[in-house]
């Protein structure tokens, strides 16, 4: 393997601090603003992970969007959600990557975010289902977990333009 390749592929202490700073700010946006809804609870971590998604690099962002919000799983009692959520946020999370990658219309990342948020409500209501074993019950969250998405959603769309040009995506 070239010099070159490996260092590409490993994380610099820039990178680290980064990627730790990152997972941080998802945790705590996630863990602090508890709003209880059916199964489980609302928070504002999704428009951290959303701009994260936006204006840093893809890895750091992932890892961010995936271990911030379940250490907050787990922190809040929710250990049940730990790999629902891993799966789901790196999901949400990738979506915004590719499809809002280099994108400076509004318009197509306001598409992006309401994709993801449309896939993190499906997805964490199939999951509740299945844990729960009840999709009645579980079909009871997918409203409240819509409407964290857009609030979220719309909060990183305000966000935006008093970051761009400050955060340079360097991916």
């Amino acid at each position: 393997m070239t010099a070159n390749r490996r260092r590409k592929r490993d994380f610099s202490v820039k990178d680290l601090v980064l990627t730790a700073l990152m997972t941080a700010i998802v945790f705590l946006a996630t863990f602090v603003p508890h709003i209880p809804i059916p199964l489980g609870y609302a928070h504002l971590g999704d428009a951290a992970i959303f701009l994260f998604a936006l204006f840093a690099p893809r890895r750091s962002a992932l890892f961010a969007a995936c271990f911030g919000s379940a250490l907050a799983d787990f922190m809040s009692g929710f250990a049940l959600w730990i790999v629902p959520t891993l799966v789901i946020k790196f999901v949400m999370a990738e979506i915004v990557c590719r499809m809002a990658d280099a994108a400076s219309l509004i318009g197509r990342i306001g598409v992006a975010l309401t994709l993801s948020s449309l896939w993190m409500a499906v997805a964490y209501t199939l999951a509740g289902a299945v844990l729960y074993d009840s999709f009645a019950a579980a079909l009871g969250s997918f409203p409240g977990l819509f409407v964290e998405g857009v609030v979220n959603s719309f909060l990183a769309l305000v966000a935006l333009p008093f970051l761009r040009g400050r955060l340079p995506r360097a991916d």
